[in-house]
């Protein structure tokens, strides 16, 4: 019976270990890429969207509708009076966090400073559920709860898998199929060729 046991264990071991060795570096950070893109990437720019100005230059004038979204509880004690909220560092905050929902998820889709990118998803994600929860006061049900064993709350359900989803590439960065694997052989082949 030990003999069998043992068979069982080596091949489990070595089918896992090729999986393993056939898969490093290339495919969760391309699958979490994916992943992200496909569920997340239409969202934000959605959402982003709705947070620029009027005209070709709007993107550097915030509507009055990003302010309301970014800074809920300032806009309600200005009367949702923009014109009442100073630039520095209200404003601001307001303009980076409609760039951020641009720039981030394309950067992260095409793999492109995808750790950092990610990183900085994940800052964006905790911020917004912090506005939602303390800003917009969303509803105990829509928070949910972890271990709860209803997996449809938007905040604590949804928000961990799209955090889990960007600490992949986090931590493994974008993978073979990325512009950082491209640009950095390129730049390591120059550097070969200069010295």
């Amino acid at each position: 019976m030990s003999g069998l046991i043992g068979f069982l264990m080596r091949l489990y071991g070595g089918f896992f270990g090729a999986l393993e060795r056939l898969t490093n570096g290339w495919l969760l950070g391309l699958a979490a890429r994916f992943v992200f893109a496909s569920v997340l990437l239409v969202y934000f720019i959605n959402s982003g969207l709705t947070k620029i100005g009027n005209g070709p230059l709007g993107f550097l004038s915030p509507s009055d509708g990003a302010y309301a979204q970014i800074l809920p509880t300032l806009m309600e004690k200005v009367s949702y009076d923009t014109s009442q909220i100073p630039f520095f560092p209200y404003g601001l905050i307001v303009l980076l966090g409609t760039w951020a929902e641009f720039i981030l998820p394309v950067l992260i889709t095409v793999g492109l400073f995808t750790r950092a990118a990610s990183l900085g998803m994940i800052i964006f994600v905790v911020v917004m559920t912090y506005v939602d929860i303390t800003g917009l006061h969303v509803g105990a049900d829509t928070i949910g709860a972890l271990f709860d064993g209803n997996p449809s709350s938007l905040i604590s359900d949804q928000r961990l898998m799209w955090v889990f989803v960007l600490l992949v590439p986090v931590l493994k960065g974008g993978g073979y199929l990325s512009l950082d694997t491209l640009l950095g052989s390129y730049y390591r082949k120059r550097e070969r060729y200069y010295y």
